[in-house]
């Protein structure tokens, strides 16, 4: 309590006796206002003396048990409260799926603060010491990334296989392959960052490929890095083969976008007794089997299957929200071109083949129109999608399992954006090759707490669950009489409370 002179519109001055609670003010009571200075300094003593006979009154309801309990939170600092949430919950995945079996307590902090806090290692540093009571330096931080190297990578891609098995069950028939761009702040390049064609859109950054391969589900099995000016095409075998000589894998079916569909690719799945489901480019086919397309009548759901060779097929499917979303993609790529045309942005160099360039013709030597008949023909294709396989699967289960590959594309949207992989920062190879092998593992987690956020039929998303760790507190605190030192964690809110019992009713690692 405090005593506090205000100045009235009047031109006179009250005297108040105030306190703070909760960051608010609180007038107790207003002793009286006065014009002269004398007058303001009496009602001053007047206030004081009223803080007195306050502050004895609340003595007199204080018990021996409250003052030993304020004494006990007067011995508590800021040292003793620390966030035990992103270990109590990512700790427990991390161990439930068996990344405790490394035993490097550096890579299970970094691994976790890629989780909880996904930011550079320096400001993990900070993490680190602010909520989890752990003092490191950033040599000690690049000296582990140094020796770690590759050398985890088998032991961590042994882990999450195995856990994968696990969770299908033994059956890993169907697998699902791809490859992202990672980008560097550094503009050099060298014999790992190469300047390459880029996912991200960063052309002129130096940057790595990573593939990718997951079972049903996204289920993690493997990854490999890869120069930054890799053809993502000729990655595809060496690396299946890799994969499977590793974890023993009987040759599955291999699913994977168009990217991955060249003559080259297909010859070497074929060679080497893969069988797959790769997405087609309708357009692109050879015009016998163009025709064979167009001669249907389609309406929403429709199949049908071409042959293309003695041991392909070309499986068709249409669907009415696709076409809806073809047209509309097709006409705001053509708004976008007419407003460049009007503007006098295009150029000779912009009409190729390249998105929606490939409606752009030369008039003359210098003028650029768009080709409305172009335009308006490809409205024919809208709605439409194809699979290239050489499976003696039903066309319905093609089109299942080429739909799964969207389990992929979430596996690599969840590392960019929720953990935030890049952009990389590291230049040399070690340091690179251990931060994608943090965040792999990092991966491995959130998918398993995707999971069971979906089975247990939760409202928290991922990005809210991993935030409201956040806020998950333990104190430390030492018995007056006993001295005996305990742990305590503070009460939880809604949200809190109910990851938490997810957590715990999901993850016993005496289950396993």
């Amino acid at each position: 309590m405090f005593v506090r002179e205000k100045k009235n519109c009047s031109g006179s001055t009250s005297v108040q006796v105030i306190s703070k609670i909760h960051g608010k003010y609180k007038v107790h009571k207003t002793i009286g206002s006065a014009t002269t200075r004398r007058k303001i300094d009496e009602l001053v003593l007047l206030a004081k003396h009223e803080i007195k006979i306050i502050e004895k009154q609340q003595e007199l309801f204080v018990s021996k048990d409250d003052s030993l309990a304020d004494s006990l939170f007067e011995a508590l600092s800021n040292a003793s409260i620390r966030t035990l949430g992103p270990e109590i919950i990512f700790g427990k995945i991390y161990d439930f799926i068996g990344f405790n079996q490394i035993n490097e307590d550096m890579f299970r902090h970094l691994v976790i603060a890629r989780l909880a806090f996904p930011l550079s290692k320096l400001k993990t540093i900070d993490y680190l010491y602010r909520y989890q009571g752990v003092m490191l330096d950033i040599d000690a931080i690049y000296r582990f990334l140094d020796k770690l190297n590759n050398t985890l990578k088998e032991q961590v891609e042994q882990i999450a296989f195995a856990h994968t098995l696990r969770v299908l069950k033994g059956n890993i028939s169907v697998v699902f392959y791809d490859m992202t761009t990672l980008y560097f702040e550094a503009s050099d390049e060298d014999d790992l960052r190469k300047a390459g064609f880029s996912k991200d859109g960063k052309h002129r950054n130096p940057q790595i490929f990573i593939g990718l391969l997951v079972g049903v589900g996204g289920y993690a099995i493997g990854y490999d890095i890869y120069e930054g000016n890799t053809y993502e095409g000729h990655t595809l075998i060496p690396f299946l083969e890799k994969i499977s000589k590793k974890f023993n894998l009987d040759k599955p079916v291999v699913v994977a976008d168009a990217g991955l569909l060249s003559n080259e690719n297909i010859k070497a799945l074929e060679e080497n007794r893969y069988e797959y489901i790769i997405g087609a480019r309708l357009k692109n086919e050879s015009e016998k089997i163009k025709q064979k397309i167009q001669q249907n009548k389609y309406i929403d759901g429709s199949i049908i299957s071409i042959k293309k060779t003695d041991t392909t097929r070309l499986v068709v499917n249409y669907s009415n929200v696709r076409a809806s979303r073809d047209a509309y993609n097709r006409q705001r790529g053509l708004h976008r071109l007419e407003k460049q045309i009007n503007a006098g942005k295009l150029t000779k160099s912009n009409i190729n083949n390249k998105g929606y360039n490939k409606y752009l013709k030369m008039i003359g030597d210098i003028k650029i129109e768009i080709d409305y008949e172009k335009y308006l023909h490809d409205n024919q294709w809208d709605g439409l999608k194809g699979y290239v396989t050489n499976t003696t699967l039903s066309n319905d289960a093609v089109l299942e399992n080429y739909k799964n590959l969207w389990h992929i594309e979430k596996a690599f949207r969840m590392s960019k954006t929720d953990l935030r992989i890049r952009p990389i920062y590291h230049r040399l190879r070690s340091r690179i090759e251990a931060h994608i092998c943090i965040s792999f593992t990092a991966y491995c987690i959130y998918k398993e707490l995707d999971r069971v956020l979906y089975a247990e039929k939760s409202n928290l998303s991922l990005k809210k669950a991993a935030e409201v760790t956040h806020n998950m507190y333990q104190i430390t605190y030492t018995l007056p009489v006993s001295k005996i030192t305990k742990n305590r964690l503070l009460k939880m809110d809604e949200e809190q409370e109910e990851l938490y019992q997810i957590i715990n009713k999901n993850f016993r690692v005496s289950q396993r």
